[in-house]
């Protein structure tokens, strides 16, 4: 019995220098970790087919055309339930009658000129901000009324919205900012499941030998030797300095090494959180988000090019030739074209806005918006995160080799309408019928694909 008290001192004292090292390196990673991470609304399919009593129709195939031209034409301008640069549209279609609507939106100064009562009020409402005519057919602005007619109902139901904008969320963020890399959370969990495992048998050890000792000290058989071990208690000093104690804390300070080291090298050349200061501060937290402004809008080469392109002046003028001309970002923009505000003339002393690029990619890497966009179908927010809640642009994702090669291995090919895809569709459901087609099944992961 007093031999078996001895082993479990002894495993005792070995518990306590894996549960001291443990914690020890515990709190030294969690310091290198530290210092690391510092540096670096669909169209209600319920709608009735028949024309409404307005003459408005709301066919989806009509709500669905509007809602493509209200999001290429309107909606920098307008919303269907917040005022803008414009009055917030909804039922804008039950405030005045079908032809007024046509012959205001096809040129809006023809019918103020005309002393229409409503229009002059709405005119000097909105501080003389001229609205731009648009040379659409009267079924395209049908379309685009049966659009914010649809919308405006929606509005009046927000949890419906609410649940849509949940569901958007879940479908962007489920690859956006992914990283390939090793990740350092992996091991921070194992050196505390270390910990809590270590507790638990220490307790355990300290149960059996206080059980034990109590048992052995109602004996009086014992002898000198067993007696002195009834009375040791544990020396922590020793423990600390005894050999395998400073071992187990050598071998574990050498993975964290190794480990950081590791992560080091995956990070080179990723520039994941890169945050510069442009010469303008732009907000797309307020423009995408709050205002709703599609970011095709600015970023017209993101459906025909390679490049998204930066916008030029002369696309913020569309707004701020008139809107917040006293802001000091819009001065920057003014000074840049040689604008003069007041007398509403350009000068010839014009300069370029030196832009900070934001989303870098080696040069021996290709990647082309519209294809991505275009044809594929990509949100924005699938790569560059929720810019829309972005007061200053940062890079969202990681940008690497793998995070776009997971992506392509996890991203099915929407081939429904679609000839190009007709016998690509048929040879892998030949070959693969109880898998879905994915970016991958149709070359994806070819070399040339990205790298020329």
């Amino acid at each position: 019995m007093v031999k078996k008290l001895r082993n479990f001192k002894d495993l005792s004292h070995i518990t306590i220098q894996f549960l001291l090292a443990s914690i020890l390196l515990s709190g030294v990673f969690s310091t290198v970790q530290a210092q690391t991470d510092t540096t670096s609304a669909p169209a209600d399919a319920g709608a009735a087919t028949a024309a409404a009593d307005n003459g408005i129709p709301t066919t989806p195939e009509a709500i669905s055309e509007g809602e493509n031209l209200f999001s290429s034409n309107c909606a920098v301008c307008h919303a269907i339930d917040a005022q803008i640069v414009g009055p917030a549209l909804q039922g804008v279609t039950e405030r005045r009658p079908l032809p007024w609507l046509i012959n205001f939106i096809k040129n809006s100064q023809k019918v103020i000129q005309s002393g229409d009562e409503y229009a002059v009020n709405l005119y000097n409402q909105y501080n003389k901000t001229m609205m731009p005519s648009f040379a659409f057919s009267d079924d395209q602005i049908t379309s685009i009324l049966a659009y914010v007619q649809s919308a405006s109902s929606q509005a009046a139901a927000p949890g419906q919205a609410a649940a849509g904008d949940t569901s958007a969320t879940a479908q962007t963020g489920g690859t956006a900012g992914q990283d390939a890399g090793i990740s350092s959370s992996y091991l921070t969990i194992i050196l505390i499941g270390l910990v809590i495992i270590l507790v638990l048998i220490l307790l355990v050890l300290i149960l059996i030998v206080s059980v034990m000792t109590r048992f052995l000290k109602q004996r009086e058989d014992l002898d000198e030797a067993d007696q002195e071990l009834m009375g040791q208690r544990t020396n922590f000093k020793k423990i600390v300095t005894s050999m395998p104690f400073i071992g187990i804390v050598t071998f574990i300070f050498m993975a964290i090494v190794v480990k950081v080291a590791i992560d080091g090298l995956y990070s080179v050349g990723v520039q994941q959180g890169y945050m510069p200061k442009q010469p303008i501060a732009f907000s797309h937290q307020l423009h995408a988000g709050q205002y709703e402004i599609q970011c095709q809008y600015c970023h017209t080469g993101v459906m025909k090019s390679k490049s998204a392109n930066i916008p030029a002046a002369n696309v913020c003028m569309n707004c701020h030739q008139q809107i917040k001309p006293e802001s000091p970002e819009i001065q920057k923009i003014y000074a840049a074209i040689d604008f003069d505000p007041e007398t509403q003339t350009y000068g010839n002393n014009k300069k370029p806005i030196e832009w900070v690029r934001v989303h870098n990619l080696p040069d021996l890497a290709y990647f082309n918006h519209a294809q991505h966009v275009n044809v594929g179908g990509l949100e924005c927010q699938t790569c560059h995160g929720p810019i829309q809640e972005m007061p200053v642009v940062y890079q969202y994702s990681s940008l690497t080799m793998g995070w776009c090669i997971n992506c392509h291995r996890e991203t099915e090919v929407n081939a429904s309408d679609n000839a190009y895809y007709d016998k690509l569709l048929e040879l892998h459901e030949a070959a693969n019928p109880k898998e879905p087609m994915t970016v991958e099944s149709i070359g994806g992961l070819e070399c040339s694909k990205c790298h020329y």
